[in-house]
């Protein structure tokens, strides 16, 4: 899939201009092209990702966003919680991580002594770009009385400045958990936010950041496919705008909304989330159907551009060369564990 400026431009202010260079602030990494030398045809990467797998004695974690190949060689597919969990508990000596750079980034916090690779450096996120660290640290410092829960959507600067890191599986679980006599901050994403606050009625304030997917739904689109198919249920991921959650039959993280596609009696669905997904449901589900909503005026913003920079080509190159590979430095890595942890021990 190519992305254009027109569809989903890396380029944004909450994107790539901004995110590159936080990236690099933030970590050291070393990366190099793929060259299309040596590299084996499509048809035989699995087979080969697999030896160099077993060569490295490497785990290949995928997010369900990542590209359907990249899923189908994975050893792990989840959602961020899922994959934090996986990362923490590894025996592997090398992590090869298909997801975007905070994921990596995150398995890196919970295993210094591991090599942890991402397929594409530049496999960034718009949410945590929206929220960059010294941003955030003036923002925090407006409100010092409060507790800092920040979406795992964020980078190991943002995380170090935080009391706890939530996904949106566990969000409302571990607000709930919070002295209720406590003001909390939330950060970054605002309307994964407004649905937390909604969902445990807790008052928040909110870091006003989003997502470039979740933001670009259109909601002409899913009323006309709510027409088209009145039996289907729309579920929809908390980071889409609140208008559209209104329309939602059901509102959960991606592993939420991929058990709810097997548990409901529903033949068909309208998904209100970044398309990768749908290769799961459809696999565990195969006798159902499910639409994916477009973005506004059709676009393809719905498929996150970031995501798709891994391929299976890249996978194939990290996994050789063991680059790109994330490195952090170890008092920063060290203060960002710390709410990384607390999440893990409170989400049980």
């Amino acid at each position: 899939m190519e992305f254009s400026a027109q569809d989903c431009s890396l380029e944004t202010g909450q994107g790539r201009g901004t995110g590159v260079a936080h990236r690099e602030s933030l970590s050291h990494q070393t990366a190099a092209e793929p060259s299309a030398e040596g590299i084996p045809p499509i048809e035989a990467l699995p087979a080969a990702i697999g030896a160099l797998k077993k060569e490295r004695n490497a785990i290949i974690l995928a997010h369900y966003y990542q590209d359907a190949a990249i899923q189908d060689v994975a050893d792990v597919i989840g959602d961020s919680l899922d994959l934090s969990r996986q990362a923490a508990r590894t025996e592997a000596d090398v992590i090869a991580f298909c997801g975007v750079h905070f994921m990596a980034e995150t398995a890196k916090i919970l295993n210094p002594q591991k090599i942890v690779v991402l397929p594409d450096i530049n496999a960034g996120c718009s949410l945590a770009d929206a929220c960059p660290a010294e941003e955030f640290a003036a923002f925090r410092a407006q409100h010092p009385d409060h507790f800092v829960i920040s979406y795992i959507n964020c980078s190991a600067a943002v995380k170090a400045q935080s009391d706890l890191i939530c996904t949106s599986s566990n969000a409302v679980h571990l607000l709930q958990q919070v002295p209720k006599e406590r003001p909390i901050l939330f950060a970054p994403d605002q309307n994964l936010g407004r649905w937390v606050a909604r969902m445990s009625g807790r008052d928040l304030t909110l870091w006003p950041g989003s997502c470039i997917v979740h933001e670009t739904f259109s909601e002409e689109a899913l009323l006309r496919l709510k027409l088209e198919h009145p039996e289907a249920e729309v579920i929809a991921h908390p980071e889409c705008l609140p208008h559209l959650l209104d329309l939602a039959d059901f509102i959960g993280s991606t592993s939420r909304l991929l058990e709810r596609t097997q548990t409901s009696a529903a033949p068909s669905f309208l998904v209100l989330t970044e398309p990768g997904i749908l290769h799961q449901m459809q696999l565990r589900a195969p006798e159902k159907e499910f639409f994916p909503v477009p973005g506004v005026n059709g676009c393809s913003c719905n498929l996150c551009p970031y995501m798709r920079l891994n391929t299976l080509q890249k996978l194939w190159f990290s996994l050789r060369n063991l680059q790109p590979r994330i490195e952090l430095d170890e008092e920063l890595r060290q203060r960002a564990l710390v709410p990384i942890e607390r999440m893990l021990a409170m989400s049980v």
